[in-house]
């Protein structure tokens, strides 16, 4: 493999140009923003991980006039225009805030961030305070933003009070780029407080945005297209730039050229057909996209070990919790759709683009949207439609394997927090008595109210198995070796000094669950799995169930 300087976790465009570190040319979008006259206000949303913050950077190197950028851009695509590169490139003061960190239990908590970035932001512009260009009144009002003493109303106008000094000391507008716009609403929707974050930010949004005269243009970014009424009130000009209505889709992602171009230079073109199962599947307007996130971790990991396999590094950004609030809030509602997803179909569903935090859980087409607007679905090409999908509505699937594996574990967690708040001590009872009349009952009741994926597979079955049992004060044992084999689940009551031993079988007819049951008891027998069990424990207990669909049958 050719040894490239992958940079994973690195965001910012200067550290990745001057450091030599590998970078896919996505300085087209610069041209893009700017072709006809940039709209007053440009929102660009997209999933976490896919380059938001990178593009950014690279909007601040641009255009910041206190920067001399010649050299970070010398032989990208935007170099190719130099009248526009005389025109823009490092000619206006600009002003890149992220939110990426305003988070908090607590509003105190979460404003006292928002306090503290207004203020690094504030230490990243020294010089006006000093600036007989800015009005005194003006500097002084700064200077108590800077050194902490700032009452909330001057927080809420901070921003717009920065872009008039910079205007004066500059005498030309200012360029305003603002990344991860929604975090603040995000996380005081989760912990609780949406409604004093929501006035702040409504506020500080507001006096920066609307008719502001020092203003050249801004561009945000983030994950969802807050509905312009309730944080955007009276902007005008206001363009938005989501997955699915978009013209800088190429610029978020990997799109194929720049995967086919990224494998050769890292001599891993083996490698396309499984990276692409992994980490393409999305589709944001016209364009096929890789999650780039994942794509530079793996083959970080293949520099380091040329026998790494890939993996969910998506799941490692975040808890993933949008996934389980989902199932929670839905309930039995979206079991069939779930499976039908997880299963490699799609559903068809009404995608709202323009949502509020505070209903996001309002109803299931909210949460429909949401997931595919944070990346966790994707829409369906035409191509791959069965039907025609109705107007207004959009076909909906899983990307790719990595999203595939983080529905699954969520799923599996879920049912393992459900099994243990559900009364299983009939279950149990029966396990113990060698009672399969009602231990088919009971396992008939739980499985109704699972979700399954793997089209009712083995896999599935063993994780339902092992679910039932765990966090039960049992020990439980999957696919360990015993006597001659590897039996499906043991459970293990140490107390008790009893074992039960459960093989299981699937079948794809509903008549065969008996046969099923008889061939798993005799593989029991024949392959001697109670032997390990004999000499330590009082009682063992041998089970074949049989599995069809959400139906089973236990036999001893």
């Amino acid at each position: 493999m050719s040894s490239l300087r992958i940079p994973v976790g690195v965001s910012d465009f200067e550290q990745i140009r001057k450091n030599g570190y590998y970078y896919i040319d996505k300085s087209g979008m610069i041209a893009e923003i700017i072709r006809t006259e940039p709209a007053a206000v440009t929102l660009i949303t997209r999933p976490r991980r896919f380059g938001k913050t990178l593009g950014m950077s690279m909007l601040a190197s641009f255009f910041d006039v206190r920067r001399e950028s010649a050299a970070l851009f010398e032989g990208l695509a935007v170099t190719k225009d130099a009248e526009l590169c005389g025109r823009w490139m490092n000619q206006y003061p600009t002003v890149f805030l992220s939110l990426k960190d305003v988070d908090g239990l607590s509003f105190e908590s979460a404003y006292g961030m928002l306090a503290a970035t207004i203020r690094d932001l504030y230490k990243e512009h020294l010089y006006l305070l000093d600036s007989e260009a800015v009005n005194v009144y003006d500097r002084e009002e700064m200077r108590q933003i800077v050194e902490g003493r700032a009452s909330v109303t001057e927080i809420k106008r901070s921003l717009v009070l920065l872009i008039t000094a910079m205007r004066a000391h500059y005498g030309k507008p200012v360029i305003f780029l603002m990344d991860e716009y929604d975090v603040p609403l995000s996380k005081a929707s989760s912990h609780g407080y949406y409604e004093q974050m929501l006035e702040v930010m409504k506020t500080l949004m507001s006096t920066t945005l609307k008719d502001n005269p020092s203003l050249k243009f801004a561009v945000l970014t983030g994950c969802l297209k807050v509905a312009k009424e309730s944080i955007f009130t009276g902007t005008n000009n206001f363009v938005s730039d989501t997955i699915s209505d978009s013209r800088l889709n190429e610029y978020f992602g990997f799109t194929q050229k720049d995967m086919d171009q990224l494998l050769k230079e890292a001599g891993q073109t083996e490698r396309k057909a499984e990276i692409r199962a992994w980490y393409d599947g999305y589709h944001f307007g016209d364009f096929d996209v890789y999650c780039p996130w994942d794509v530079m971790n793996y083959l970080r990991d293949l520099e380091k070990n040329a026998e790494a396999k890939p993996m969910s590094y998506w799941k490692n950004t975040s808890d993933n919790a949008i996934i389980r609030s989902f199932i929670d809030y839905a309930g039995s509602n979206i079991t069939g759709k779930l499976e039908t997803l997880m299963a490699g179909g799609y559903i068809v569903q009404r995608v709202e683009e323009n949502l509020t935090y505070d209903y996001l859980h309002s109803s299931e087409e909210n949460l429909w949207s949401l997931l595919y607007l944070t990346g966790y679905l994707t829409r369906v090409r035409k191509e791959e439609l069965r039907t025609d999908v109705p107007e207004g509505m959009m076909a909906l699937k899983i990307p790719n394997a990595e999203i595939q594996e983080i529905f699954e574990t969520t799923v599996q967690t879920w049912f393992a927090d459900s099994a243990r708040v559900w009364d299983r001590r009939k279950l149990f009872e029966a396990v113990w008595r060698g009672d399969v009349k009602t231990l088919t009952k009971e396992m008939n009741t739980l499985l109704r109210t699972t979700i399954s994926y793997h089209d009712y597979g083995e896999d599935f079955y063993h994780a339902f198995l092992a679910g039932v049992f765990a966090g039960a004060g049992y020990q439980v044992e999957s696919n360990r070796e015993h006597g001659e084999g590897r039996s499906d689940v043991v459970v293990l009551d140490l107390r008790g000094s009893r074992v039960a031993i459960f093989e299981a079988k699937c079948t794809r007819q509903l008549e065969q669950l008996e046969s099923s049951c008889a061939e798993a008891l005799c593989q029991i027998e024949r392959k001697g799995y109670a032997k390990d069990f004999l000499d330590s424990y009082d009682e063992v207990l041998c089970f074949g169930i049989a599995f069809y669909k959400k139906r089973c049958l236990v036999r001893r």
